[in-house]
């Protein structure tokens, strides 16, 4: 198994919806969450 580093993980999904120009709130839109949990993922502390 790989082990996900979720610091790393959280920099990439930041630096990715910025590019399409997306807020958190959009992108937790799509993916049916909060938009807390996206800034937790960007942030890498939750890991759900």
């Amino acid at each position: 198994m790989y082990e996900i580093d979720y610091a790393k993980f959280g920099t990439f999904l930041s630096q990715l919806r910025r590019e399409k120009g997306m807020t958190q709130k959009e992108l937790a839109e799509r993916l049916f969450v909060s938009d807390k949990a996206v800034s937790k993922w960007e942030r890498g502390v939750s890991h759900s």
